[in-house]
């Protein structure tokens, strides 16, 4: 007996999903689909703000780099959240009082993805391998201890 497949019509486009509120943890999107990211537990939120402030620490005061959390990058045909996004400090885009705008729209130059235990290596390895081929210059992946 045959198996009737059904084709998926509820894809949207990117702009579509870029008018969409904001969702908490963040949505994602890629190929017109949207698929929302994992909360993040305590050793994984405990690494994110350790690394990120470390981050800070070392390349603010010299004007080098700086971190910041949970940013939307929205990069060729998909708009991924990585868990840190690092800008060199040139490259930070600022308003005409030099603080940092809200809505930041050139990619990083680095992200850091944080693998979650219940998200899959290759997903997160194909994601930084999509920021990679679209601008971004380096990608991390790393693993929380067990």
């Amino acid at each position: 007996m045959p198996i009737a497949i059904q084709a998926q019509t509820n894809l949207i486009s990117l702009k579509e999903f870029l008018e969409l509120p904001e969702t908490k943890p963040a949505s994602e999107y890629s190929n017109g689909q949207i698929s929302q990211k994992t909360m993040p537990q305590g050793k994984h939120s405990k690494l994110q703000v350790g690394l990120s402030g470390w981050i800070n620490l070392r390349g603010e005061p010299n004007c080098l780099v700086y971190a910041l959390t949970e940013l939307r990058c929205t990069l060729s045909e998909r708009s991924i959240v990585p868990d840190i996004a690092v800008f060199a400090w040139d490259r930070i885009p600022v308003d005409g009082a030099g603080e940092i705008i809200n809505k930041i729209t050139i990619a990083p130059n680095w992200i850091i993805e944080i693998l979650s235990p219940d998200r899959s290596p290759i997903q997160t390895i194909e994601k930084i391998s999509f920021a990679i081929k679209n601008g971004i210059k380096l990608g991390w992946l790393i693993a929380e201890e067990e």
